[in-house]
Parts: C-alpha cells; sequence; structure tokens
C-alpha cells in the first residue's frame, strides 16, 4: 500500500492533469458528459480520502481543495482570458476579444466587460470568443479587475469554491 503523501501525488500529477487537459473544450459539453467526468474526480477523491461508495463525496472535495469539474473548467477558461486581455498574448486569442466600450463615461465603463457578439450557428457558440465572453462577463466585477495574475487567480479560486460548496469566504 502506497502512502497517502505518494498517493496525492501519483492522483494529482498523473490522474488529475487528464481531467484538466483541454478543459476549457469542455465549456458547452452535455450535463452528462459533466457527470461521466465528475464522477471519475469523485471516485479519485475517494480512493484518496479512503471512504466509501456511499459517503458523500462534497466534505472530501472541499478537504481536497478540489473544485467540481464545472468550476474547473470555468477556471482554466477565465484564467486564459485575464492573461489574454492582460498581455496581450496570444495575439490570436487576443483578437477573439474585443473590450466593451460605451459611447459616453459611465459608471459601466469600468467594470472591464467583453463585446457579447451573436454566434451564427449552436456549434459557433462553443467557440474561444464566445464561452471565453460569457464566463468572463459573468464574474464579479472585483476579480475582473484585478491587477495580476496572482490576485486574479486567488479571488477568483475563492468565488469558484464559495459557488461550487455555497459556503461565504
Amino acid at each position: 500500500m502506497m502512502p497517502d503523501d505518494v498517493a496525492a501525488t501519483v492522483v494529482c500529477s498523473v490522474i488529475s492533469t487528464r481531467l484538466d487537459y483541454c478543459n476549457p473544450l469542455f465549456t458547452w459539453i452535455s450535463a452528462a458528459n459533466f457527470a461521466n467526468l465528475q464522477r471519475v474526480q469523485n471516485t479519485l477523491a475517494r480512493v484518496l480520502q479512503r471512504r466509501s461508495k456511499h459517503d458523500h463525496i462534497t466534505p472530501a472535495l472541499i478537504q481536497l481543495h478540489w473544485f467540481p469539474i464545472q468550476q474547473r473548467v470555468t477556471y482554466k477558461l477565465a484564467t486564459l482570458t485575464f492573461k489574454t486581455l492582460s498581455s496581450d498574448e496570444p495575439s490570436y486569442l487576443r483578437s477573439l476579444l474585443i473590450t466593451h466600450q460605451l459611447a459616453r463615461n459611465l459608471r459601466s465603463s469600468t467594470l472591464n466587460l467583453l463585446t457579447v457578439t451573436s454566434p451564427r450557428t449552436n456549434l459557433s457558440s462553443r467557440a474561444f470568443k464566445h464561452s471565453a465572453t460569457a464566463i468572463w462577463n459573468n464574474l464579479p466585477a472585483v476579480i475582473r479587475s484585478a491587477k495580476s495574475l496572482h490576485v486574479f487567480k486567488r479571488r477568483l479560486k475563492t468565488h469558484l469554491f464559495s459557488v461550487a460548496f455555497n459556503t461565504e469566504l
């Protein structure tokens, strides 16, 4: 039997990275597919925490500081959007994001929103341009207004954790 710290390292480095691989592309997958991915994560948490399959999984996820899969996807896409907006790199992604500009100077001018464009097809609504804009604009203004990546990630993690587990942090 593996020591707990070794098992946690194996799970985080090998298996969890598979769950995170290209997960910004999962933004619009079906609820059934999210449930399948969540089931994998729940099984990993149960193994690490040595819990039975009948135990409720939320306490294990909280103790491990793991987001549910849907929040992991939101975290990755929001972080990629922040990096793209703050550094203008990569330029091919930056060209897809249009900062919302108002004709007059209003209080909402400082909200750091992106312009919402209408997708032509249902398939194109899954594109980075549309999914990043939707997730970015739904974040609280205090998160969008972060000046550094470190502050942005910290605020985003706190927000997503409280949304996922209905806690006030």
